[in-house]
């Protein structure tokens, strides 16, 4: 038998939102591959499910802190950094214990 703290931990799972769901997509590709890839593939998804692009930025920056974590530094991250759903790629990475010291603030590739 379970007890109440137990049945509540139970009942209580991750969110299973599309959004959520998108993200741990992404972020795996990224982990399996490299930042382009899952920028493609995120910049794919928004223009097939109109209805997440309200979620563009958050997955963006999600990627960009992601790709700190792969890669250690937000200047290396940085480099991966093109205009998907503005500069949210390059804002995420520079929010990972980066700061404009290092390179990583404004280093969006935008042609």
């Amino acid at each position: 038998m379970l007890t109440a703290s137990e049945q509540r931990a139970s009942t209580k799972s991750a969110p299973r939102t599309p959004q959520h769901m998108l993200r741990k997509r992404l972020v795996a590709e990224l982990q399996e591959k490299n930042p382009g890839v899952a920028l493609t593939s995120l910049q794919r998804e928004m223009a097939a499910r109109p209805s997440l692009a309200r979620h563009c930025t958050s997955l963006a920056r999600a990627l960009g802190r992601a790709a700190v974590h792969k890669y250690g530094s937000a200047q290396r991250a940085a480099r991966w950094s093109r205009p998907v759903c503005d500069t949210s790629f390059a804002a995420g990475a520079a929010g990972v214990g980066g700061t404009a010291t290092d390179g990583a603030a404004g280093s969006s590739r935008m042609p």
